[in-house]
């Protein structure tokens, strides 16, 4: 073979061979990813943040798979430097089951969960982080409760919730009453236990009517006073012009109040027909805030819808006593009740024969007592008895008036009392037997 050729050869054999070579694999060094955050979301600005950032720094933190209803960013460097969010979570239970977690750090150093020397007590039903540099990172809880700093931090945390809350009522109404039924557990708590945030939340604690309107406790007051009449109103001035205006207690404005729209839908109903309204109070904890109002203002007064009867339920003119003699002592004999109290009335709504009313004095120290049942005291021990009202303008009353020996006037006054107790209460598991037998 000529060199020339040769030379050729070989080189041909050495493309083949590249050709046929594997491509080498190429090593990639993937750089180190941060696992924790270098700056928490806490420490920017509230207007750095995101809707998605505070969203998905709830989930993370707190494992909440339900979203906030909304948050409230604290961002303070004077007179000591504060920094947190606050989370409002979405609860469907009762406040006393609902655990909050507040976590509280010292410059992104974690200290402890709930404290609170330096948290008020009712924000700890919320979620969220607080971060204060300046309280020391081992101290004792009771250095921390006889610390003014500590007090003075508490503080600001209350202020600034209650001027976030009454803002929001001010400037976004509407969104403020989608969130009322979840945040006022939180709001009625801290007013009871923070006389501060209860004087700046006053004008913003909203009740929800029969129709679902939400009404601030002014504008409950105002819809009881437009609900009067001139006649009643002219009645009053010519009642406190006889007797003098000297040691006149003032005239206290009722607000009607009911419980179980279910259960006490017979005196809804009345209600409605005689064109008044009332307000609902579901929640565990209002009992005790509606106490706290009426200790507030001595002119306002809570009555649940079945604790009287009001005169706009009434028909003028009242049952001869012969007949509410007869009917007290036909009803004691067959329910086999001696002392019970009954009253005989003319209702405008014919249709409702027996109805059970309670002073309101009276639920409230039966409320009461429950709480301490666990004692072994009995919760009727002061409360005092139901009284059983008669429609003296019902056909089955008039027929019990006049016909005291009829083989049917025993079934009658039990079903009559029970059917008056459903509407009031639960019957016992022995007096729904007997009711669905009769």
């Amino acid at each position: 073979i000529e060199p020339e050729k040769k030379e050729a050869a070989e080189g041909e054999n050495a493309e083949a061979a590249e050709g046929t070579e594997e491509p080498k694999k190429l090593k990639i060094r993937k750089r180190p990813e941060l696992i924790n955050e270098t700056q928490p979301l806490w420490t920017k600005h509230p207007n750095e943040c995101t809707k998605e950032e505070y969203l998905d720094f709830y989930r993370k933190v707190f494992q909440d798979y339900k979203e906030p209803l909304f948050w409230i960013h604290l961002n303070m460097d004077y007179p000591f430097n504060l920094k947190g969010i606050l989370y409002f979570p979405k609860i469907n239970m009762e406040y006393e089951s609902i655990e909050g977690t507040i976590k509280l750090y010292n410059n992104q150093v974690f200290i402890a969960d709930n404290i609170k020397e330096v948290i008020p007590e009712f924000l700890l039903l919320l979620k969220g982080v607080i971060d204060c540099p300046d309280l020391p990172l081992n101290v004792s809880r009771s250095a921390l409760q006889n610390d003014g700093f500590v007090k003075k931090i508490a503080e600001y945390i209350t202020k600034k919730v209650a001027d976030k809350l009454a803002g929001m009522c001010k400037t976004d109404k509407e969104e403020y009453d989608k969130y009322w039924d979840d945040i006022s557990p939180f709001i009625k708590f801290g007013c009871l236990k923070d006389d501060k945030f209860c004087e700046k939340m006053n004008d913003y604690i909203l009740f929800k009517n029969l129709d679902g309107k939400y009404l601030t406790l002014k504008d409950c007051i105002e819809e009881n006073k437009k609900e009067e009449t001139k006649a009643a109103e002219e009645e009053k001035t010519e009642e406190k012009a006889s007797e003098g205006s000297q040691n006149e207690e003032p005239e206290k404005t009722v607000i009607y109040y009911v419980t179980d729209e279910v259960q006490q839908s017979q005196y809804i109903n009345m209600f409605r027909e005689a064109g008044k309204d009332a307000v609902l109070l579901k929640h565990v904890i209002d009992s005790q805030f509606i106490s706290h109002l009426e200790q507030q203002d001595q002119t306002i007064q809570f009555k649940r819808i079945d604790a009287d009867l009001t005169e706009e339920l009434r028909e003028d003119g009242k049952a001869d006593e012969a007949t509410v003699k007869t009917l007290t002592e036909v009803f004691r004999k067959n329910l086999g009740k001696d002392k019970l109290e009954v009253k005989v009335e003319k209702l405008k709504n014919e249709g409702t024969a027996a109805m059970i009313t309670l002073p309101e004095e009276s639920r409230r120290m039966q409320d009461m007592m429950k709480m301490y049942n666990m004692y072994g005291m009995d919760p009727n021990m002061f409360g005092g008895q139901e009284v059983l009202v008669l429609n003296a303008n019902h056909p089955l009353v008039r027929f019990i008036a006049e016909n005291q020996g009829s083989e049917y006037v025993p079934v009658i006054c039990e079903q009559l009392y029970d059917l008056a107790m459903m509407s009031h209460k639960q019957l016992s598991p022995e007096e729904m037997t007997k009711f669905v037998k009769r």
